[in-house]
């Protein structure tokens, strides 16, 4: 039986998604798999490109001056590559949460780095307001979703300067204007495929403008001009992801899954807002339609309550253990009808209880 997936990642994929990647891992090209045909050789240019340009349909940033790369080392190297590429003197961070943090810790290293404001004070559990962002700024650095605490940011603040963004956990699953973002970056892990590349949007005019040398492997213009391929990339995760994308546009891109999307964070957040026995983490303003943080108001109902989820084939429901609880990660592929099934094991634990 196939369980009911609320891993806060890697993620679930679209079934149709997995049974092509697994018959390309078997013979994609004349008798050769996926995994073994050179990464230079015509069919696999033809992902990438396929790959790249998917996602800048998706997200309306074509003919933008917009570049999209598949790179690898994760958001984590991210953190680290944005800085090393944008950063002059100083940059401002907005502190909503682990991922966050960790990326103010490593663009640290390379200069002054400001906190524009922080949640920490209140457990992570809601977005900052009404904070100002210098123009004086080489850009300003966000993260759209977080997946720990279950907060996401509803709207973004408007600033002459680049803006950064860290969308790993919520890429392609809600409509924005993303032009109003000169970086985005996701790992792929979240909401497009499996572990192993992270996808860069990156508007090429903010690009060279730093005085220091940045390694080839690190510097944004040199994937740009490689068309993504600078080193052998990680051929499985990014066909896996191309697939993923063109899975999204057949159902009606971004608008559409975005009302999924929506249908299964308002059924969540109603049972545990009308069920006495659960309390929400995050702000109700501030909830991430991603991922429902909650809590048992009765710990004593907890061995019941675990024993009945795993019963009703449900996977990956523990919170992340800096808050504990629990977390429901509906990325774009999770069914409405494995909410609901999460929804009843709720209200039969209030029935008994």
């Amino acid at each position: 039986m196939k369980k009911h997936n609320f891993s806060a990642g890697p993620c679930i994929l679209p079934k149709s998604v997995m049974l092509k990647a697994s018959e390309a891992v078997l013979n994609y090209d004349e008798g050769l798999s996926l995994i073994e045909i050179s990464h230079r050789s015509k069919p696999f240019v033809d992902i990438m490109e396929r790959a790249r340009s998917l996602a800048l349909e998706l997200l309306g940033l074509e003919g933008k001056g917009y570049k999209a790369l598949f790179l690898q080392g994760g958001a984590s190297t991210q953190f680290l590559m944005v800085a090393l590429n944008l950063l002059e003197k100083r940059a401002g961070y907005l502190n909503t949460g682990t991922w966050s943090t960790k990326a103010i810790k490593e663009a640290k290293i390379y200069d002054d780095i400001y906190e524009v404001a922080s949640s920490e004070s209140g457990g992570f559990n809601y977005i900052p307001k009404g904070y100002e962002i210098s123009e004086e700024y080489d850009y300003f650095h966000c993260t759209s979703n977080n997946t720990i605490y279950g907060t996401q940011m509803k709207s973004f603040p408007s600033t002459n300067i680049p803006m950064v963004c860290d969308m790993s956990s919520d890429i392609f699953s809600r409509t924005l204007d993303f032009t109003q973002f000169d970086l985005i970056y996701a790992g792929a892990q979240k909401n497009m495929g499996p572990a192993g590349t992270t996808l860069v949007v990156v508007k090429e005019d903010i690009l060279g403008k730093v005085s220091r040398k940045i390694p080839s492997m690190m510097d944004y213009k040199i994937h740009i001009n490689k068309s993504s391929m600078f080193n052998t990339p990680p051929v499985f995760p990014v066909y896996v992801s191309m697939l993923t994308l063109q899975w999204l546009k057949d159902l009606g891109g971004i608008k559409a899954i975005e009302k999924e999307n929506e249908k299964k964070a308002s059924l969540i957040y109603s049972e545990i807002d009308l069920n006495p026995l659960f309390k929400g983490y995050a702000v109700k303003e501030d909830r991430s339609n991603m991922n429902a943080t909650f809590t048992l108001e009765n710990e004593n109902l907890k061995e019941t309550f675990d024993a009945m989820w795993k019963e009703a084939g449900i996977n990956g429901l523990n919170g992340h253990r800096s808050v504990g609880g629990y977390r429901a990660s509906m990325y774009n592929a999770l069914s409405l009808d494995s909410v609901k099934a999460l929804v009843e094991v709720m209200s039969e634990l209030e029935r008994k209880a």
